[in-house]
């Protein structure tokens, strides 16, 4: 009997929509203010973690979270009681997932020859908490046979080191790298797994086109505009 397909999936901004926070900063800011301090508390959220990994260091996601929070406030102006923060970094576990992220799901939980998981830089609660609580994706919990954390190794997306990692909790050698599939909606995600030896599906909903250069000359393996497109795209490379 062949292998199963591992197909691994980021979590933040794949499967679930990081914009979706600005209806609880809404609560706390007004209409006008939440969507820029959403998207500025992604973008340090993120700038964040790979601070962290150029220096050796190490917080939590939960903390990178928190403090990217305090930092989009900061520079836009705002303030918040602590207590409303907490709000906010409690609500962080409930986002809602992307349209196409139900379909998509149903899809592979009907393929007997794909084996997915979860692949994320946030700690086991934050991810245990969004799959197994939120009233959209623990619908879909039982598709997912394990949620792999960098938490454990204490470093972040885009090192090699993150990518290794997960190919070893499934169970598969470095050299075997080219077996797993990375599904993700960041690019330097995609370049991180294509770097590792991974292959990579990059789902670009906004169809913008491949324009990451951070490693000219490496790209997805494969380009969708839907994650209902994964499993076909990973049929015809089979």
């Amino acid at each position: 009997m062949a292998d199963k397909i591992i197909v691994a999936f980021d979590m933040y901004g794949t499967l679930l929509s990081t914009d979706s926070i600005s209806k609880q900063l809404e609560i706390y800011l007004g209409s006008d203010a939440a969507p820029s301090i959403a998207t500025l508390w992604r973008r340090y959220q993120l700038e964040y973690t790979w601070r962290l990994n150029s220096m050796e260091q190490y917080e939590d996601f939960a903390a990178v979270t928190r403090n990217s929070l305090r930092h989009a406030l900061n520079e836009s102006g705002q303030q918040l009681k602590d207590t409303e923060i907490e709000s906010l970094i409690k609500a962080y576990d409930s986002l809602h997932t992307f349209p196409d992220v139900g379909p998509a799901l149903n899809r592979i939980a009907n393929n007997s020859s794909i084996r997915a998981v979860i692949f994320s830089n946030g700690t086991k609660d934050m991810i245990s908490n969004s799959v197994l609580r939120s009233a959209d994706l623990s619908k879909h919990a039982s598709i997912f046979s394990d949620l792999v954390t960098v938490d454990e190794i204490r470093k972040y997306k885009p090192s090699p080191i993150t990518y290794q990692h997960v190919a070893k909790k499934v169970g598969k050698e470095l050299s075997q790298m080219g077996e797993i599939w990375l599904v993700s909606s960041n690019p330097f995600d995609i370049v991180g797994a294509r770097t590792a030896g991974m292959n990579a599906i990059w789902v670009d909903r906004a169809a913008r086109g491949w324009q990451d250069a951070a490693c000219p000359g490496i790209e997805p393996t494969a380009i969708v505009h839907s994650l209902e497109q994964i499993v076909t795209k990973i049929n015809s490379k089979h």
